[in-house]
Formats: structure tokens, C-alpha cells, sequence
């Protein structure tokens, strides 16, 4: 008997998601145990019941599918079939998944994509009894880089704590999944006179500029997308650009951000593990870092640096984290001073610019 396959189906348009799960009732061996608009709700699902295979879009709301991808097969490889409308033959977004470790890829029309799914019904059965037959792990292995750490952008802080206190203090604040959705809670909560921020959110280049637009419409304080020699300032939050890594400088008693490229660290880049050593370094006591909701570890050893460095430090708690991966993994690396719930977190950016 053959063994019933678990799939997710993850895409944007309700009518793929219906007849996605239409032609597959139709396979007795494959089960859809769930449907979900975007990555966010998707992983919220496999929370309670992980699936065998995914199915996923690409070009999604609060998250693209390469990059859910990426971070799927790093904390828990999963076979995945892409299926969109991107992936025409030859595309980057193509080799993208590819590189990211999707088992198989179905370009589906732009138009009438409906009609394909029935037609190709025999075809998108086949891809995921193929994907469920994988074994992702050997198939990630071989494609994703070695795990670097802030080593390969800058040296380990030593002799921070000798570090005079300045007229000037400011917040490292890193993010990853589910981190859309609280930095847009908590930017919001912060008046003018809140300290400077300066914020790795992981997302993909070309998305950080049009996220820091919108987050600037919806705050008092300034958002904007960091550029090498902006200043940390009062009132203001920079958001490092994706695809690229964010250091904090110190210029005397000022603060300034330098956006510099090089290889992935943590398997990202930004990292939060840069922007953190980077506050640790020319900081010291004058920076709080705190590390929220997101897949993975990037970010634990960096405030574990910060806090060596008498830096204060924080983590978002599991119960309003959409993942407790990075704010765990700081928590059992001994960074992390206190442990707050998302609510708290602007109450505790205002007090420490007090």
C-alpha cells in the first residue's frame, strides 16, 4: 500500500489554491492537509501538521517563494515543487529555486491557469510523488554554500567594554520571518523622539526600498533604506538594503552605518550577525540590541557580542514570535538580558533613549 503523501499548497491566487486542491483529490495517494495565501500563513500551518511536499508560488505578498525556500531547506529540508508563472525556461528566478533546493519546477500560464492544471493534472501528480521520493538533505547539501560567520566580513570585537558612553545611543534590531508584520507594529508605536534604529530585516534586494516607503508612510519617525554614511539619529530607522550587509561606524560621538557587499553570513546577507558584531565594536554599552521573530540563528552570536560588550539586550518571547528560531537560539547562546513580548518592545526602545 502506498504511503499517503502530505502536501501544503502555498500560492496567492485563491483559484490555483482550489483547483490545485480539486485535481489532487482525484490521487488517492496525495492529500492536501493545507492551502495558505503567502509564506507566513503557510509556515504557521506546518507548524501543527509538516507536510511531505510543498507546493509553491513564487511571487507572493510578505514573502517570495525563493526566499520561504531558502529558509525552509536550511532549518528543516522539505521537498518542494515550484510552481509559477516566473519560472519560464532560462529565467534567473529559475535557477534561483533551483539553487535554493526545489525538487522539481511547473511554469504555469499567466492566463487561463486554470485550464493548465486540469489539463496537466497527471503532470503535477508526478512532480510530487517525484518530490516526496527526494531526499532533500542530500539535495541542499550540495547546493547551499558553506555557513559563514560575521568572520568573513569583519574581526571579532575585543576590548569593547573600555568604550567611552556617549551623548548618543541607538538600537540594532534584527528580523527575519514574520518580521514584516512586527516591525510594522512596532515602528509605528515610536514617536520622534525615539532613538535611531538601525534594522537587518531579511529580505531579498529590490523589496527593502518599497518596504521602507511603506513603513515611512505609516510612522512618525523616518524610515528609509540605508546608504553608506547615513547617521543614526533620533527619530530615525535605517533599513539595511537587501543583498547587501550593514556596519554600524562610530565618528567621534556620532554613529553612521556603512552598506558594504560580500558573501552570506549566517547564510544571509544582510546579516544580523554583521550589524550586530559591527554595535558591538563601536557601541559597546551605548547600543540595545534586540533580536525578534525569524528562522534560523543569524543574529545569536552577534548579540551574545553586544552583551559581552555591556550593550543591553533583548528577544522577543515565543508565544507572540510567528517563529521562536532566532530569538531561541540568542536566548541559549547567553546574549539575551531580558525576554519581552512584541507589545513591549516599543515601550522598551522609548525608555532606553531616556
Amino acid at each position: 500500500m502506498r504511503t499517503m503523501i502530505r502536501v501544503m499548497v502555498v500560492d496567492d491566487s485563491a483559484v490555483v489554491r482550489q483547483v490545485v486542491q480539486e485535481v489532487l483529490r482525484r490521487h488517492p495517494d496525495i492529500r492536501v492537509i493545507g492551502t495558505a495565501s503567502d509564506p507566513i500563513f503557510a509556515l504557521q500551518h506546518m507548524q501543527r501538521e509538516w507536510p511531505d511536499v510543498i507546493l509553491l508560488d513564487v511571487e507572493m505578498p510578505r514573502m517570495d517563494g525563493v526566499t520561504f525556500l531558502r529558509q525552509i531547506m536550511e532549518q528543516r529540508p522539505t521537498p518542494t515543487v515550484i510552481c509559477s508563472s516566473l519560472t519560464e525556461q532560462g529565467a534567473q528566478i529559475t535557477l534561483d529555486a533551483l539553487s535554493a533546493g526545489a525538487a522539481a519546477i511547473i511554469t504555469k500560464p499567466a492566463l487561463g491557469v486554470s485550464d493548465f492544471l486540469r489539463g496537466h493534472e497527471d503532470e503535477l501528480a508526478s512532480a510530487i510523488r517525484a518530490a516526496a521520493a527526494a531526499n532533500p538533505r542530500r539535495l541542499v547539501n550540495k547546493l547551499v554554500a558553506p555557513k559563514l560567520s560575521a568572520d568573513a566580513v569583519l574581526s571579532a570585537p575585543t576590548g569593547t567594554r573600555s568604550l567611552g558612553r556617549t551623548t548618543e545611543r541607538f538600537v540594532a534590531l534584527g528580523v527575519s520571518t514574520g518580521g514584516t508584520q512586527a516591525l510594522e507594529f512596532v515602528l509605528p508605536a515610536l514617536p520622534r523622539t525615539a532613538p535611531g534604529l538601525a534594522i537587518v530585516q531579511h529580505m531579498p534586494e529590490r523589496f527593502t526600498r518599497s518596504f521602507a516607503e511603506r513603513l515611512n508612510n505609516l510612522c512618525e519617525i523616518e524610515v528609509k533604506e540605508a546608504a553608506t554614511g547615513d547617521r543614526i539619529l533620533p527619530g530615525r530607522a535605517l533599513i539595511a538594503p537587501g543583498g547587501r550587509h550593514m556596519l554600524v561606524k562610530r565618528n567621534g560621538a556620532q554613529y553612521c552605518v556603512e552598506v558594504v557587499d560580500g558573501p552570506l553570513v549566517s547564510r544571509h546577507r544582510p546579516s544580523v550577525d554583521v550589524l550586530f558584531r559591527s554595535a558591538a565594536k563601536s557601541a559597546g554599552v551605548n547600543a540595545l540590541g534586540i533580536i525578534m521573530t525569524g528562522m534560523g540563528d543569524d543574529g545569536a552570536r552577534g548579540l551574545k557580542e553586544m552583551f559581552d560588550a555591556g550593550a543591553r539586550t533583548a528577544a522577543q518571547d515565543e508565544a507572540s514570535c510567528v517563529v521562536y528560531g532566532m530569538p531561541r537560539e540568542a536566548v541559549r547562546h547567553g546574549g539575551v538580558k531580558e525576554v519581552l513580548s512584541l507589545d513591549r518592545i516599543p515601550e522598551l526602545i522609548v525608555r532606553y533613549g531616556h
